[in-house]
């Protein structure tokens, strides 16, 4: 028999107004599901969403093609870039 370990879970609570409810549950109950899966598993797909959008850089192929030239040949360090190295190292301790 395969024993199932489930996961500690916590309580998420919000106060909606009467008109928002009704639309929560109509949505619900049109795919079957609780309120409460309904809200966890809409918010979890937006929350996903969000987290990919902000954390993943999208380049057109011209754009990709540009940054890895660029890396394989970068190019020499102007006075702005030599002077900021200056700075930060005399600002942080390594």
């Amino acid at each position: 028999m395969e024993h199932v370990i489930e996961e500690p879970r916590k309580r998420i609570t919000a106060r909606v107004s009467d008109r928002e409810r009704d639309t929560l549950e109509q949505a619900a109950e049109l795919l079957g599901a609780t309120v409460n899966q309904f809200v966890v598993q809409t918010a979890c797909l937006e929350a996903r969403r969000v987290i990919e959008r902000e954390s993943v850089i999208r380049l057109s192929q011209r754009d990709a093609r540009k940054v890895l030239a660029l890396l394989d040949h970068p190019p020499k360090p102007n006075k702005r870039l030599k002077d900021a190295v200056k700075d930060f190292k005399g600002a942080v301790r390594v």
